[in-house]
């Protein structure tokens, strides 16, 4: 990479990445000398980005918090703002901007001097949002030091709590996060059951990343969120609360899809702006009713009938609301 703009532009990408750089995989990285990663370090610090060092045989990078702000163009007042509203809505998983607001607060957290990170957390503490009790609420520091192990290639422990109340600590391989709109999981490899696994966030106490690297593995379905659904089915199949849901849309499977969490699985195409959805599910009929009735297009349920009668209350209801206010 000849362009040196551009090299530092993705030089300071990595070093963002919370973990440290070793010398010469940055040079491969980059595709350039170790000399080279060295004098671009030293470009980073005359700019005002505080790059530690650590000394040894290998050596290695690690962007650290600094005296004051580097050069983001963002004063204090607008990296607090910044970093509050990202908390906000990595902790209550706020569909389309969950995943982005954990990759950027994780990167925003790393460098922030400490007098902002408490400002910060004094903002966090003295305000309460308002929720519909959709989902659990999930403290984003939890988020963000799971994303930094799964980025930064590091072993995570963490107390873990089943649904049954069971009590357990987990050494694991984190590969990603995944957010169903609702809940936040991680899918990670369990290093004591030497198999796959899939846990709750919500139910995550204490994590912290114990700076082991590992290599990664490749997920049986071939990415996490495939491998997510699968086990969300699994359980669901097999729990007393599970239904199989069937309906059929007027619209295309894309449109449902992008709409629907991903959890519940793929809708298939029946025609051009029509498809059909069959899967099983644990979430409340009441939810799911109120979810298929903000799809925005017209749909019909044939299991289970417990979702029929909640949706034909749903719609008794909502025809009253409308006669009353027309009266």
């Amino acid at each position: 990479m000849t362009d040196t703009p551009a090299r530092l532009l993705q030089l300071l990408s990595l070093l963002q990445t919370p973990r440290e750089w070793p010398g010469s995989e940055l040079a491969t990285r980059l595709d350039v000398s170790r000399r080279t990663v060295r004098r671009d370090i030293d470009r980073l610090r005359d700019l005002g980005y505080p790059v530690q060092a650590s000394m040894g045989a290998e050596g290695g990078y690690r962007l650290v918090a600094g005296k004051a702000m580097p050069p983001l163009v963002l004063d204090d007042e607008e990296a607090v703002a910044i970093a509050v509203g990202l908390r906000a809505g990595a902790g209550h998983a706020v569909e389309g901007i969950e995943e982005a607001s954990v990759r950027a607060l994780a990167k925003l957290e790393q460098v922030l001097p400490s007098r902002l990170r408490h400002q910060v957390a004094a903002l966090q503490a003295a305000t309460i949002p308002l929720t519909d009790g959709d989902g659990a609420s999930i403290d984003p520091r939890t988020l963000t030091v799971m994303a930094g192990a799964a980025a930064g290639q590091e072993r995570l422990r963490f107390g873990y709590r089943s649904g049954d109340g069971t009590a357990s600590k987990r050494l694991v391989e984190p590969h990603r996060l995944v957010s169903t709109g609702r809940r936040w999981y991680l899918v990670a490899y369990d290093i004591d059951r030497e198999d796959w696994r899939t846990f709750r966030v919500d139910r995550v106490s204490a994590p912290f990343a114990t700076g082991a690297r590992f290599v990664p593995r490749g997920v049986p379905t071939g990415n996490a969120a495939d491998f997510l659904r699968q086990s969300m089915h699994r359980m669901g199949a097999g729990r007393p609360e599970s239904y199989r849901l069937v309906a059929t849309f007027d619209a295309s499977a894309e449109f449902v899809a992008a709409r629907l969490p991903a959890s519940l699985g793929a809708p298939v195409a029946t025609g051009d702006e029509s498809c059909r959805l069959e899967t099983d599910f644990g979430d409340s009929v009441e939810w799911l009713g109120v979810r298929l009735a903000m799809l925005g297009c017209e749909f019909t349920v044939q299991e289970p009938p417990e979702l029929v009668d909640c949706l034909t209350s749903l719609g008794n209801r909502i025809r009253r609301a409308v006669a009353i206010r027309q009266e």
